[in-house]
């Protein structure tokens, strides 16, 4: 689990295709997906941790993409 399109791939795996329209509200979203299979217990401890360390990188480089547009990231 490394990329964001890792975690969708997990979250297609159980029915679930998030697409809000804006890359950060898709993030949260999926983070919030993510915590309901853990907690139902389908998600296992080890994958559900390394998924929400890479949607918290990844909305960390949306947050500073909308505040500089013009960086690099």
């Amino acid at each position: 689990m490394k990329t964001l399109y890792d975690v969708q791939q997990l979250l297609k795996k159980f029915g679930i295709f998030v697409y809000v329209g804006k890359r950060l509200w898709d993030i949260e979203l999926m983070s919030i997906e993510l915590k309901h299979l853990h907690d139902a217990g389908v998600v296992e401890d080890q994958t559900y941790i390394k998924a929400v360390m890479v949607l918290r990188h990844e909305h960390h480089l949306e947050e500073v993409h909308e505040k500089e547009p013009n960086k690099l990231l």
